[in-house]
């Protein structure tokens, strides 16, 4: 039964640096919002446990339209997810965890685009690859230095706070420390569901201002294998952008949110909005024509991504699909890219800037296909280290593709020249030709140089 229900309650701060004092700060909110018996409960107790969560709901739309913390929180009693605790004296069960299930509740269609996106590969193909050569062998053998008690921490600290991670439960329903907290954009849950959305529209308030920002995407693409803010920043799209973002228009509704709102792109403009025809979409591969992140780019021709729903369905890690894009193809997918370009420029221009960018790709291939030659032909010669960490033909070759390749990809699609040209194929050119001396040399002695 729902009743109305007023609620004040006092928010008391600490005292702050000994030199200004002892400064407190009172505050009083006030519910209005028919709640349930229930979630006004939940609510007078965080206020005092956790504020900070609170004040972000209470800000948020959720809020606003009387969507409290049971309506997200609470699970069955027989939910894989349930978490053992004092809140069962109200007589509720609840999770710690909100899964996209949830969401999906409210947002199908939203967490439905997700699930075909290359973000909801995130944790599930990280994960998959536990043998040599993988992502679990670099952070808990090399990096983790496969310490009984140690190893975990490069991965939640690092790897998992972006791509997520298969979280796994103690006996009480609470996320076991390897694997939580973290704001992992593929997180795979026990319930079968993959993603979070609080990635990019952080909890508890859920902003769909902070999503459209650049700072949204920026926390996990950055860095030297996929510096995207930096090339952003170095593109006249991100020189707008600084000089006059914080004056543009960032909260219209979703396929209203077009130009004049905005003088130029960012990141959620060109993956995800709805611009003229284009419908607004959650899956960010969808106008992408390359693979830019593997070691050698090939066209996007494999539809949706198949990583997550085979989680869904199994509950098993996969792969899954990594040339997943737009179901009618790669021509349809650069058509829609293309559709958000022409907002602001004439079609000579989309069409020249895409015909250059796809050359460079094709330039990188080149490099990479000869690469990849000598690398087949050292392993079958048996010429490589099983630690590739430690041989300097492995560890070249794995820069080249996975720092300056990306580099040299990225920012000549994405219109930056410092990284398509200096940090990208001045790069890479140097790295083949190491790569070659290091090849003939051991294909020469019959051995590995000490």
């Amino acid at each position: 039964m729902f009743k109305k229900i007023f609620l004040a309650a006092a928010f008391v701060a600490a005292a702050f640096a000994a030199n200004v004092g002892d400064i407190n700060f009172g505050k009083t909110m006030k519910i209005d919002r028919n709640l349930s018996e229930t979630a006004v409960k939940c609510v007078e107790c965080h206020m005092e446990k956790t504020p900070g969560i609170i004040a972000d709901w209470k800000n948020s739309r959720h809020a606003h339209v009387g969507v409290s913390c049971v309506d997200c929180h609470q699970v069955k009693a027989d939910s894989p997810m349930k978490t053992v605790g004092n809140h069962q004296k109200l007589g509720v069960d609840i999770s710690v965890l909100v899964s996209p299930k949830t969401c999906a509740k409210c947002h199908a269609n939203e967490v439905e685009e997700f699930q075909q996106s290359g973000h909801a590969r995130g944790a599930v193909q990280m994960f998959a690859k536990t043998a040599k050569g993988g992502s679990v062998e670099l952070m808990e053998i090399y990096e983790g230095a496969n310490h009984p008690d140690l190893k975990f921490a490069p991965g939640i600290t690092g790897c998992v706070q972006c791509h997520g991670a298969v979280i796994r439960l103690d006996k009480n329903g609470r996320p076991l420390k390897e694997d939580w907290p973290n704001y992992g954009i593929g997180n795979a849950y026990p319930d079968g569901s993959v993603g979070n959305c609080k990635s990019c529209h952080s909890g508890h308030k859920f902003s769909i201002t902070e999503a459209r920002k650049p700072s949204a995407c920026a926390s996990c693409h950055l860095g030297p294998d996929h510096p995207n803010i930096e090339i952003y920043n170095n593109s006249m799209h991100g020189k707008i952008f600084n000089a006059e973002g914080d004056k543009w228009n960032w909260d219209s509704a979703p396929d209203a949110w077009d130009v004049p709102d905005y003088r130029a792109p960012t990141c959620a403009t060109c993956h995800m909005s709805g611009i003229g025809k284009l419908k607004t979409t959650h899956n960010v591969s969808l106008r992408l024509k390359w693979n830019l992140w593997a070691p050698k780019s090939n066209l996007r021709t494999k539809g949706y991504e198949t990583a997550a729903k085979v989680f869904a369905e199994t509950g098993k890690v996969s792969v899954g699909n990594a040339l997943a894009g737009h179901p009618q193809g790669v021509d349809a997918a650069r058509g829609e890219m293309k559709q958000v370009c022409k907002s602001c420029h004439v079609t000579a221009t989309v069409e020249n800037f895409f015909a250059a960018g796809d050359a460079h790709v094709e330039l990188y291939n080149f490099y990479i296909t000869e690469a990849q030659k000598m690398l087949a032909d050292l392993k079958e010669k048996k010429l490589l280290l099983d630690d590739e960490w430690s041989d300097e033909f492995q560890k070249v070759y794995y820069y080249m593709w996975h720092h300056q390749g990306r580099r040299m990809r990225m920012g000549a699609l994405m219109g930056a020249p410092d990284y398509a040209h200096w940090h990208g194929v001045f790069e890479v050119q140097q790295d083949i030709r190491e790569l070659r001396k290091i090849y003939k040399k051991r294909v020469e002695n019959g051995k590995i140089e000490e």
